[in-house]
């Protein structure tokens, strides 16, 4: 059908107001074309905030692809360690007193006995490391890492006149076949400490030794800690048994 213009004029007019009216329908009826899929590591790229233009078009019922992104809090459950105090070289500082071992403090632990050290001092005799045991009221005259019975009492009186603990040269003899002669004598008088005589401190000075006066159980200890410390060559000692009486 041939139309004149003017109502050709009036067929496109309304054909465009059909087009826009279907175009109205199509967004308000909610049918969407569909939308093409944004890969993940796209779609964080492409995510804008919502803008004005974006809220007037909610406000209208046109759906958009925008997408509003909060800011994402981390938080952490575990607290944080408190800095630990450094010392001047950088060690750290610790927080209880150090526990001290007296074990460790010995010098001597790992030095070995002498086997003429005196593990008993008895009434009527001693008792050595070695197991070797003098008894029967015998003294002890201890040189050289070797014991020997003394009984200086049967030669000469050990009490002088004025209560002094004498011994004789003979008592002493042992020391002249010996050299080179230990630098100290220590000497044991019992239970008790009497005054060394002037005559039994030449003997030993003529001898080369020195001379230590202890009662009997402090002279053993004595003997056993210098001997260990500075060996069996060095340190002699005679020593009457506890129970000996003049």
């Amino acid at each position: 059908m041939r139309l004149s213009a003017s109502a050709s004029r009036a067929f496109r007019r309304m054909e465009s107001t059909a087009t826009t009216t279907c175009a109205r329908r199509s967004f308000t009826s909610g049918q969407h074309q569909p939308q093409e899929h944004i890969p993940s590591s796209r779609a964080f790229s492409q995510l804008r905030p919502r803008s004005q233009t974006d809220s007037h078009n909610h406000n209208h019922g046109i759906r958009t692809s925008a997408m509003t992104i909060q800011p994402v809090r981390t938080f952490h459950t575990t607290p944080s360690l408190p800095k630990q105090k450094l010392a001047h070289n950088n060690e750290p500082i610790p927080t209880e007193a150090p526990q001290t071992s007296f074990s460790q403090m010995d010098m001597l632990a790992q030095t070995p006995v002498p086997s003429t050290s005196i593990d008993v001092c008895a009434h009527d005799g001693f008792t050595f490391n070695s197991g070797a045991i003098i008894s029967h009221g015998d003294g002890a005259l201890l040189v050289g890492g070797e014991a020997f019975a003394w009984r200086p009492w049967e030669v000469a009186p050990v009490l002088n006149s004025k209560g002094q603990f004498e011994l004789s040269r003979e008592s002493l003899a042992l020391f002249e076949s010996i050299w080179p002669r230990p630098d100290l004598l220590i000497v044991g008088m019992g239970k008790e400490i009497r005054p060394l005589s002037k005559e039994t401190r030449e003997i030993i000075s003529a001898l080369g030794m020195r001379v230590d006066v202890l009662d009997t159980r402090n002279a053993a200890s004595q003997f056993n800690l210098l001997a260990t410390e500075r060996g069996v060559d060095d340190v002699a000692a005679v020593l009457v048994p506890l129970g000996w009486k003049p």
